[in-house]
């Protein structure tokens, strides 16, 4: 049985990482073809509003996916419950969101901002009816509906996005491809999950995961903020321009690694959840959980922070290249909160909601200050204040987690030292190669010279038995994505 579960969630993850494949590509088509039609006072508005949006959706989720997904047993009454609560929250976010857009025009003096924010609003009426059905899915490991329902979304946002930009409605572009991807996600998701709820049951009681998500909540409220804090302070320093051009480097970066760490981690959480019984087992997960990040992400990260300026060049073109130093902090920003991704991934898998929060609160004071100092060296600076909080709180992260269960520490420590040295040696090739060798090439031969050059630096150490060492497990994990269940 045991087997069986390994097998099929790390099939469920190896299908979704390709499903991802496909929706990284459509998010890069999407940021290459919609900067080139929009302005980055366009993206600088849409980044303002998605901060409210962001901190909505937070309280509209209610940390009750995550709450369904853990739960060893989960009854038809409960599940319908569920759903009721995420509507009902959903839509009482709409009508408060609706009349927020005033004072929030008022506090940014941008006019534009009310409008956008009204019609946003509807996401949380669509996100709280598809919540429970897409936690559905993921508790019955159906990753290929899941894919399925995210690849068809992207698809139709941005089928309709880049007519809308090239008719010039602009930011309406923006607020409209969000809006299509957020309907069609939840047809999909309802339509998929195959239940439809019956009315609420008092006598099935919900009050267990009200207070597990209640503590999430807690935590993602601390996270969010922390999150936001460098949007709020480059668009109240520098402006809606400056902010554009950060918030593009951000998506850069960050899109497509969230669509990549997504489906991990909801793989990561049931599959970590059903098998915490089995310390040594769960250990090994742990280990070759941050070892599949870390060098299946991180090197991508690495080489594309060393690649930046002709990245910037060729996904967003020539009036964008300030957001080049930008987009190589976010890289190695991303590289290190990778890494620790793994101890989030314990905290919920074992419950530890209420410890995670009281954790998130230090990192989040750690990230603050950060970002503040940063700010007074302009919007580079905040970037580099962004990249140097993971650095400072990872270590910690991993001191605490030991204190309150378990854990293999220093196998983590080592395998992250040895990533970090594969992904530091294929950032200098890549830079060596790509920006300094071929500075006088055009952009797209930049990339190729310097992607492959970091490549090949990477596989230079698998000739050290450790590097092998790793290796080996993560072909066993390969191996067991590609194994039929039996």
């Amino acid at each position: 049985m045991s087997g069986t579960l390994a097998q099929s969630a790390a099939r469920g993850m190896f299908f979704t990482l390709g499903a991802q494949g496909v929706k990284i590509v459509l998010q890069l088509a999407s940021v290459a073809i919609l900067s080139r039609l929009l302005t980055p006072n366009d993206y600088g508005l849409l980044a303002i509003v998605l901060v409210i949006v962001g901190a909505g959706e937070i309280f509209r989720d209610f940390g009750l996916t995550a709450a369904s997904i853990q739960a060893p047993t989960l009854s038809r009454g409960q599940r319908d419950n569920l759903f009721w609560l995420n509507a009902a929250i959903g839509a009482s976010l709409c009508v408060i969101v609706f009349f927020v857009s005033w004072p929030a025009t008022w506090i940014t003096g941008l006019p534009q901002i009310q409008a956008m924010v009204q019609c946003l609003s509807l996401l949380f009426v669509l996100n709280g009816l598809a919540t429970q059905h897409r936690a559905s899915l993921l508790r019955a490991l159906r990753f290929k509906a899941i894919a399925v329902v995210d690849i068809a979304a992207a698809v139709i946002g941005l089928g309709l996005a880049v007519p809308a930009a090239l008719g010039g409605l602009g930011y309406w572009a923006l607020v409209l491809q969000q809006l299509i991807v957020a309907a069609v996600g939840m047809a999909g998701a309802m339509s998929l999950a195959r239940w439809w709820p019956r009315l609420p049951d008092r006598t099935e009681s919900i009050r267990g995961f009200i207070g597990f998500g209640w503590n999430l909540v807690a935590t993602n409220l601390l996270m969010y903020a922390g999150s936001q804090l460098d949007t709020v302070l480059v668009g109240a320093r520098f402006g809606t321009g400056a902010l554009g051009l950060y918030n593009r480097a951000f998506q850069l970066v960050m899109t497509p690694l969230n669509q990549v760490r997504a489906p991990i981690n909801s793989v990561a959480q049931p599959v970590f959840a059903r098998v915490q019984g089995d310390q040594s087992r769960f250990e090994r997960y742990v280990v070759a959980g941050q070892l599949a990040l870390g060098y299946g992400i991180g090197i991508v990260l690495a080489v594309l922070a060393a690649l930046s300026t002709p990245v910037v060049a060729v996904m967003l073109g020539p009036r964008w290249l300030d957001a080049a130093p930008i987009l190589c902090l976010f890289a190695i920003a991303a590289m290190l909160s990778n890494i620790s991704m793994i101890g989030y991934w314990v905290y919920v898998s074992r419950g530890l909601t209420a410890q995670l929060f009281r954790y998130t609160m230090v990192s989040l004071a750690i990230k603050v200050v950060c970002l503040v100092t940063g700010s007074f060296f302009g919007v580079v600076g905040v970037a580099a204040g962004f990249a140097i909080a993971p650095a400072l709180s990872w270590p910690i992260s991993l001191w605490w987690l030991s204190r309150l269960t378990p854990m293999p520490v220093r196998e983590l420590y080592a395998g992250a030292a040895r990533i970090l040295a594969v992904c530091l040696a294929a950032a200098f090739a890549a830079a060596g190669a790509g920006v300094f060798a071929a500075g006088g090439l055009v952009p797209v031969a930049q990339l190729g010279i310097g992607g492959v050059a970091g490549l090949l630096a990477a596989a230079f150490f698998l000739v050290f038995p450790l590097f092998r060492n790793d290796a080996a497990t993560l072909v066993w994990f390969a191996r067991l994505m590609l194994k039929r269940k039996k």
